[in-house]
């Protein structure tokens, strides 16, 4: 019997420490360890600040919830529903018998509505558990000082104010219907109930309801207010323009105003019938009733917008909707940064003799990119991986200061990647405590001559240089790769995994990771992986740290989740160490009568029509220290960002020198923002409408030519070379091109060094000369006897040749250059040889082992067509 008195308590005890053990698992373990990463990378407060942020907004709106359903609950119960008539308040006995009935149902109702009104609130209030950060930015938000071209609002209405109105809309209306409902029930049940109550319901419990009903009201009305804004991302007019229109603005707006108006007027009209002592006319109900029920017919009737569509709109598409298409082109190009294109109308000479000339006596001359992306990263993985674990993620483009001048170089990280290793290598000691970090990187010149092996500015194990490049610590722990954990220093006799003077034989010194300082969380992180060898292992002393998160976009997106990252980070050399550049975005999707982005940018994850490269972010390669820098001051949302997480994001000016010489412009955004405006260029509403001259990107082979990096004088800044981006545009299903687009970092009204200030610039083409797209100089380069036989020859000994990536760019005032490098690539090792330039320039295509001796068989054939021209009395001009 005994057992049995025991039984509940070994039940209950039972079910704490599962609930606690589950408790532990699955929450404080990820606190515990999440708290302890932050504060390895300074990051403590901010971490602190965040989880306050949540749980003030979280909690805070459960709570304003939950009183206020108990708030109501309350006076129902307890004040406003309990009304005997006289005769039992002047009798002592029955009046003690009311109350005592009165107070049974008031207590016994307490114990139910307090529950249900936690229940309510936590489900009322769920969805802001998940949106905090809109409430973030609505409270941290400020004025961005431009409007929006329909209504006249800040765009930071839209951006902040807008999402969080909505949704706070939609749950204080579910509350007050959910009130309105509850509460007239718990008023029937007290009635029903509670013996000797009057037969007509109290005048408080009426007026109660009324109040409900008109919080019911006045949140309807909000709602059909916000709904004027819903029209400005209504996408019934595409592919034409995007935003409101015609029928939007004349037909559908009008009617949610009279909607408005008629259930105020409607609301008003039934509470003075109710308290109204007098007989009243029921006529307002009745109009405003039927001027509510015209509005909401009238906006479901698709018949009466698609009328005033065929026999007003489309007979005048141009006249009607004009200034609805400048209102989308306005927002679009204010939304993706496109607004201050420069455009210079580029004049081709079909004589380029001068141009060849001065280019061949420039240091840029040396900075055309021969080799791609694609290709010369098979080059590196088989004569620079040197062992099996090591591997090149992919190839980066920069700009260092060599020779005398700023060169274009390619360069990759050799990084760790375990998945290399044999089978039997693949054991927990090695993954996570002696295989543990790549280390130094290969550097090579862009512009190389073809015919030689490829020239290394770094190379090998060995961090240093004859050309100036050397590495202090070139150990690689954080990078692109699939990093799992790793434990260092550890105790183990590692092996010099370099072989190099510079290795620092598998002992750690730099300061991120966690520390293991003491048994419990030895435990902790046995119990976080679910791998007991973390807690049993010898090698794992209190000097020995957790390194996690190792990946930089992971860790990135750990730190900041609110930012948006690009998929490229590239790698920075400095004499101290390796660096990684992390370009990250902030983007919305409420920027008003703005296009969407299409395609896959940032992964596809974000619908946008708002975006701005507001952040660099610096991750150190060594210590896996993180640094946020702000890249774009005016943007709204990194303001609010910055002023609710104080100390979190720098000023661009606090990076230091050496790296900052190193930022340049996004290709992924450049990529986007072009195939944006190769449509919002044309701003003119007749032309838009037509699109007679919308661009696409050029094609080879049909596929786009996308952008790359290329240094060259531009002549911004007194002959000072700068890094910038090349997009090349022809116009649609045409192979001529119509512009080559320029996106450049460098401030060219100050030209001060080190400068940052986006900017981008088209070079546009006339019609009076054709200008050839690469298809068409793919054409010519087939067309030639010599190119054509030297192919074929090369392709019957054991080699494939392939085209590589075509660079155009502007050459000089008034040429257009073509460059397109020739590799042979082995059947048997896969690795690509440069082994031909090719060069254009008008009609003339040449081939040869290098830029310059190519350029001057251009030059002979310009002169010489300039002869033949005057022998036979006409001009190439």
């Amino acid at each position: 019997m005994r057992n049995w008195k025991l039984l509940p308590i070994l039940i209950g005890l039972t079910l704490f420490a599962v609930i606690a053990y589950m408790l532990f698992y699955f929450i404080f373990i990820d606190f515990f360890v999440d708290l302890w990463w932050f504060r390895s990378l300074n990051f403590e407060g901010y971490f602190w600040l965040r989880l306050l942020y949540r749980f003030i907004f979280s909690g805070g709106v459960t709570i304003i919830f939950f009183s206020i359903f108990f708030f109501h609950f309350w006076i129902a119960s307890r004040y406003l529903g309990l009304s005997p008539p006289d005769e039992i308040l002047v009798s002592a006995d029955k009046r003690q018998r009311f109350q005592t009935f009165a107070d049974k149902f008031m207590y016994g109702s307490t114990k139910v509505y307090t529950p249900l009104s936690l229940i309510l609130a936590i489900v009322i209030a769920s969805p802001f558990y998940v949106q905090w950060e809109a409430a973030l930015l609505f409270f941290f938000g400020s004025s961005s000082g431009v409007l929006d071209p329909v209504y006249g609002q800040d765009i930071s209405f839209y951006l902040f104010s807008y999402p969080l109105y909505i949704l706070i809309q939609q749950e204080l209306l579910y509350t007050s219907i959910i009130l309105f409902f509850l509460v007239t029930a718990l008023y029937w049940l007290e009635h029903v109930f509670v013996p000797n109550q009057n037969k007509e319901y109290p005048l408080g419990a009426k007026v109660h309801l009324v109040i409900l009903l008109g919080f019911t009201i006045l949140f309807v009305i909000w709602g059909l207010f916000l709904d004027r804004f819903s029209l400005l991302y209504v996408d019934s007019h595409e592919p034409v323009f995007f935003g409101p229109g015609f029928v939007e603005l004349r037909y559908e707006l009008p009617l949610i105003w009279l909607s408005i108006i008629s259930v105020l007027v409607l609301f008003v009209s039934v509470v003075i019938n109710i308290f109204s002592r007098h007989h009243r006319s029921a006529m307002p109900i009745y109009f405003a009733l039927a001027g509510l029920l015209t509005s909401l017919g009238l906006q479901n009737l698709p018949f009466i917008p698609s009328l005033i569509d065929s026999f007003i709109v489309r007979p005048n598409p141009v006249l009607t909707e004009g200034k609805f298409m400048e209102n989308n082109i306005q927002a679009t190009l204010d939304a993706f940064a496109l607004e201050n294109i420069n455009i210079i109308d580029y004049k081709v000479n079909l004589d380029a003799s001068k141009d060849i000339e001065s280019w061949g006596t420039k240091n840029h001359f040396e900075n055309i990119p021969v080799w791609d992306r694609e290709y010369l990263i098979d080059g590196y993985r088989q004569l620079q991986g040197i062992r099996p674990y090591y591997d090149f993620h992919s190839v980066d483009e920069d700009r260092y200061f060599l020779n005398d001048h700023i060169q274009q170089v390619n360069l990759s990280a050799r990084e760790l990647n375990t998945d290399k290793l044999p089978t039997e290598a693949k054991n927990w000691e090695n993954i996570h405590l002696r295989y543990t970090h790549g280390y130094g990187a290969v550097i090579t010149p862009a512009a190389q001559d073809a015919g030689k092996p490829i020239i290394w500015y770094l190379r090998d194990l060995n961090m240093t240089s004859n050309v100036g490049f050397s590495v202090k610590i070139p150990d690689i722990y954080y990078g692109q790769e699939k990093y799992t954990y790793a434990i260092v220093p550890n105790d183990l006799d590692v092996v010099g995994m370099s072989d190099s003077p510079q290795d620092v034989n598998g002992v750690y010194q730099g300061g991120a990771g966690i520390p293991f300082s003491s048994f419990f969380r030895k435990l902790l992180f046995a119990t976080y992986f679910g791998d007991e060898k973390i807690f049993f292992s010898t090698n794992i002393s209190t000097a020995s740290k957790l390194l996690i998160r190792r990946n930089i976009i992971d860790r990135v997106k750990s730190l900041t989740p609110f930012l948006h990252l690009d998929n490229d980070p590239y790698l920075v050399v400095t004499k101290d160490r390796f660096y990684w550049i992390q370009d990250a975005y902030t983007a919305s999707d409420k920027y008003p009568a703005a296009k969407f982005a299409s395609d896959n940018f940032l992964s596809g994850k974000q619908r946008f029509n708002y975006i701005r490269n507001s952040v660099k972010i610096v991750i150190d390669a060594y210590d896996g220290s993180v640094n946020y820098y702000i890249a774009d001051s005016k943007d709204p949302i990194i303001q609010a960002y910055q002023v609710a997480y104080p100390g979190v994001f720098n000023k661009l000016d606090k990076m230091p020198t050496e790296l900052r010489k190193h930022l340049r412009y996004p290709r992924e955004l450049y990529y986007m923002q072009m195939k944006v405006y190769a449509k919002y260029h044309q701003i003119q509403p007749g032309l838009f409408y037509e699109q007679a001259e919308a661009w696409e990107f050029a094609k080879v082979n049909k596929k786009n030519v996308m952008p790359y990096y290329q240094t060259m004088d531009f002549g911004h800044c007194k002959d000072r070379e700068e890094f910038v981006m090349l997009n090349p545009m022809t116009p649609i299903n045409r192979s001529n091109l119509s512009m080559i687009g320029l996106a450049g970092t460098l401030d060219i009204e100050s030209c001060i060094p080190g400068s940052y200030k986006p900017y981008i610039t088209i070079y546009k083409f006339g019609k009076d000369i054709q200008v050839n797209g690469p298809a068409q100089v793919e054409a010519l380069i087939d067309q030639s006897p010599e190119i054509s036989e030297q192919f074929t020859l090369w392709d019957q000994h054991g080699s494939n040749v392939a085209k590589g990536r075509m660079v155009i760019l502007p050459m000089g005032k008034n040429s257009i250059l073509y460059v397109q490098p020739i590799y042979m690539i082995s059947t048997k090792t896969k690795i690509p040889e440069l082994t031909r330039v090719i060069v254009s320039i008008g009609n003339e295509v040449v081939m040869d082992t290098t830029l310059w001796s190519a350029f001057k068989k251009l030059k002979a054939r310009f002169i010489k067509g300039a002869v033949d021209a005057k022998g036979t009395g006409t001009s190439i001009e």
